[in-house]
């Protein structure tokens, strides 16, 4: 069973302590992102003369535009990943059926070799027996 972790993180210059099942080390690094995020905005001209839940919205949206950018490129990589994925059982396939071709037209090339073999040895004896003829 999982471990619930508590720690004190630092945001916006406030100590706040956060409790959840991962890592306090992970905590810490959604505190640093939350901090990034908010030093992001403060560059921002006028930012800092909007109230704190403007504030607080418009970190809100600047996390939640991340998310959905994150997760479209994420299923773009997962549908990239699938064509890959068909793409490579299609070559799978097709390199089975060659193999499969060429393991027939070696068969098919010892089968022509032996008979190669049994009409020079007819030729032979009937160069044989012409030569025995002429004679």
């Amino acid at each position: 069973m999982a471990v619930k972790n508590t720690t004190q993180v630092l945001i916006d210059g406030k100590i706040i302590t956060l409790s959840g099942y991962e890592s306090p080390e992970y905590l810490q690094k959604v505190a640093s992102y939350i901090n990034q995020k908010i030093g992001e905005l403060s560059q921002l001209q006028g930012y800092n003369r909007l109230s704190v839940d403007t504030k607080h919205t418009l970190i809100s949206l600047n996390v939640a535009d991340d998310y959905f950018k994150a997760r479209e490129q994420a299923e773009m990589l997962e549908e990239d990943m699938e064509a890959k994925d068909a793409e490579s059982y299609e070559l799978r396939s097709e390199l089975a059926e060659t193999k499969v071709r060429l393991e027939s037209m070696k068969e098919e090339l010892e089968q022509l070799r032996k008979e190669k073999e049994e009409l020079s040895e007819q030729l032979s004896k009937t160069n044989e027996e012409l030569e025995e003829l002429l004679k």
